[in-house]
Formats: structure tokens, C-alpha cells, sequence
């Protein structure tokens, strides 16, 4: 199973940070709106940020498991 965690890590990250998909943040009229299925570029760098900061976080936490 550790070959494929960070695989399946990134697809659950991926899916669940779709901007638009559960939230979109910011928002077109909130700082938040939830399912609304529509983006701007300012959503899409801010989900990107944070799948990419998420991402590096379990890559390290798995790396520190599997030294240990």
C-alpha cells in the first residue's frame, strides 16, 4: 500500500479541491460559495496553492512514517 498512497492522496486531494466542486474560494458574490460549479482565475490559483501546500504536507508526513 505505500507505493500507491500518494497516488490515491493526490486523487482524493484533487477531487475534493476542484474549485467549484464543494467551494470556491474566494467566491463571485461571498468569500465562500459552495457548489456553485463555476470558477475565476483567482479561484483556481488559490485552490492550486493550497492542493500544492496539502500535497507537499503528506508527501512529507509519508516519507517520515515510512523512515521511521
Amino acid at each position: 500500500m505505500n507505493d500507491w498512497a500518494p497516488a490515491i492522496i493526490a486523487s482524493a486531494l484533487f477531487a475534493l479541491l476542484c474549485p467549484g466542486v464543494i467551494l470556491q474560494m474566494p467566491g463571485r458574490q461571498r468569500p465562500i460559495d459552495f457548489i456553485n460549479m463555476k470558477t475565476s482565475f483567482l479561484s483556481i490559483v488559490v485552490h492550486t496553492v493550497i492542493y500544492g501546500l496539502l500535497l507537499m504536507l503528506f508527501v512529507v508526513i509519508l516519507q517520515a512514517h515510512l523512515y521511521i
